[in-house]
């Protein structure tokens, strides 16, 4: 199956360095692994904690703050009562990546902080795909 065709968004503030072509080689796998065709649009934000505690205080009604949020533009689960045309891009949604939690979280494990950003941004894409963990 040919690579499939991604606009990838990257926001990130200046002091939090993210190797972007690797988060879009990691975009890409998985959409390539699920095998998704159609032209497809996600963006990814890199925040501090701070950030990320707010979304998950607004969002998900905890106080604290997390590796890794997802934001699908629809529920999966949801019927689907549209076709939409084969010229049409899909807007998957949004990932959001706390990168202090990340260079934490790849410290314990002995990882390479892009590779554990890599892991984070599959795990948030399967989400925006409808794929859920208990």
């Amino acid at each position: 199956m040919k690579q499939p065709t991604v606009n990838i968004f990257i926001k990130t503030d200046s002091h939090y360095q993210v190797d972007r072509a690797k988060v879009r080689k990691a975009v890409s796998s998985v959409l390539l692994e699920k095998r998704v065709r159609a032209k497809a649009i996600v963006s990814i934000n890199i925040v501090g904690n701070r950030q990320m505690k707010k979304l998950n205080e607004k969002y998900r009604k905890i106080d604290k703050t997390t590796d890794v949020l997802s934001f699908p533009l629809s529920d999966p689960s949801a019927p689907d009562t549209f076709v939409y045309p084969p010229h049409e891009e899909l807007y998957l949604g949004d990932i959001v990546v706390c990168y202090p939690v990340a260079v934490e979280d790849a410290g314990e494990e002995d990882k390479m902080v892009d590779d554990k950003i890599d892991e984070l941004i599959k795990h948030g894409m399967l989400h925006l795909l409808g794929y859920h963990h208990d």
